[in-house]
């Protein structure tokens, strides 16, 4: 008898390690690859208050992205992805003293515009009814922080994330998020009051590309415990969504994002919508940081719009807050990415700065019925400046305005092509006692998905 169960065993374990065996191999066998490739043209022809401000840059560049994620296995899967950037008929890269040439537009580029290629993801999935975990390098996608895949390579972070959708028409958010890792589009800014308030950092936005950096490191120099956040986002109601998001920088601040939008319709077509926005900033802990010993900052925002047909007109407005005593006048600090304000433009996002009133009104419309897959689209935002913003000169500041339209092409010829063209027109973007900044800026780029 005895024999008899061991040998059941033995053939339950043979069993058991034969399937095993055979779902890992199904689990690659699964396995799907998938990717995007991006040429990315860019021209930008300053109008400054000196020769030095008055540059024309450009740039070329050809990259993308290349990822790879299993099947699942018991709920289990795995995934990666390479991210690279490669320039293309550049000028010279830097100047005779090391420094970036500035003909030459760093925004789609690594550092010191060299070209990058680096692992931007590497996860493991856990799905189990309606829970999923995912941990690892990944790319996220929330208010606060972002992949503002705004040029060749976006954001990227090093994350444990735990979502839930048990409860109806809910999902709740429970993550900590330990590394940074800065796109592209970052290195247009040089630290300071600017980049922070634009989604990047306050020491440092020229040399991190595709380097996974703790979070306070990247954000103001020093090493911190990461940001956790929790969330809950509800749609149990007809054309209503609700979300709340807290982001618990340790040692720098705590910022809470509320948000809510509304629409409906009418038999006629016409379908209204507004929305309403909410962010509010603390400092928590301590940090050695003089600038950000204090924070204190209120954002909100509203938008109402209407949708006829294939078009959509909008409005939008907001308020910053503004404080002599607070970090950056009381300016919101947003160091990851994160950029979800109804005012910003193109490339103009000074509506977090101190003081800052904005407005904005915007037009799209799809060519579908025409029989062809365009969608184009303009907008005109102003920033009424407050002297406190801590950017413009104080003496100076006054208004800064930006325009802009986008073209959308996906040719029916070419499956998975999108092409697209672009443009803004910044006035007064920095305000001075000698002079102002402006430009024009356009963008022709190609995205082959498969």
């Amino acid at each position: 008898m005895r024999g008899t169960v061991s040998l059941s065993l033995l053939a339950s374990a043979l069993v058991v390690n034969a399937m095993a065996a055979d779902s890992l191999e199904s689990m690659f066998k699964e396995g799907k690859a998938s990717g995007q490739i991006r040429a990315f043209y860019i021209d930008r022809d300053y109008d400054g208050y000196t020769n030095a401000t008055s540059v024309h840059r450009n740039a070329t560049a050809i990259g993308g992205y290349l990822k790879y994620e299993t099947g699942a296995w018991n709920g289990l899967n795995l995934g990666s992805a390479f991210y690279t950037t490669n320039g293309l008929f550049l000028k010279d890269k830097t100047t005779t003293t090391g420094a970036d040439n500035p003909e030459v537009d760093p925004t789609l580029l690594g550092k010191s515009n060299e070209s990058t290629t680096y692992l931007g993801e590497a996860y493991v999935q856990y799905k189990n009814g309606n829970t999923t975990f995912k941990g690892g390098r990944q790319k996220l996608d929330t208010p606060m922080a972002g992949s503002d895949d705004a040029r060749m390579l976006p954001n990227l972070f090093e994350a444990y994330v735990l979502s839930n959708t048990d409860v109806k028409d809910t999902t709740l958010i429970a993550a900590h998020v330990t590394k940074f890792a800065q796109g592209s589009f970052g290195r247009v800014y040089n630290g300071g009051v600017l980049s922070v308030t634009s989604g990047y950092s306050l020491v440092d936005s020229k040399t991190h590309v595709g380097e996974f950096v703790d979070m306070g490191t990247y954000a103001i120099g020093e090493n911190t415990g990461g940001v956790s956040v929790a969330a809950a986002i509800y749609s149990g109601v007809p054309g209503l969504k609700l979300q709340l998001w807290d982001y618990y920088a340790h040692d720098i601040l705590n910022a809470i994002y509320a948000e809510a939008n509304y629409g409906w319709s009418y038999a006629s077509g016409v379908a209204p919508y507004v929305a309403a926005q909410w962010i509010s900033e603390r400092d928590v802990g301590t940090n050695s940081l003089a600038a950000l010993n204090k924070v204190e900052s209120d954002f909100v925002g509203a938008k109402i719009g209407v949708k006829v047909a294939n078009c959509d007109l909008s409005v939008a407005a907001s308020h910053n807050t503004k404080d002599s005593d607070a970090a950056i006048g009381g300016g919101t600090i947003s160091p990851w990415g994160g950029m979800p304000a109804y005012t910003q433009g193109m490339v103009t996002r000074h509506q977090f700065m101190a003081g800052t009133d904005a407005w904005k009104v915007a037009a799209a419309y799809d060519w579908k019925d025409y029989g062809v897959n365009l969608n184009t689209g303009v907008y005109y935002v102003e920033y009424d400046m407050d002297p406190l913003n801590g950017y413009s000169n104080a003496a100076a500041s006054d208004e800064s305005s930006e325009s802009g339209f986008d073209i959308i092409y996906n040719p029916q010829a070419v499956k998975n092509l999108q092409l697209r063209l672009r443009a803004n027109y910044a006035r007064d973007f920095q305000e001075t006692t000698a002079g102002d900044v402006s430009w024009d800026e356009y963008r022709v780029i190609a995205n082959y998905n498969f």
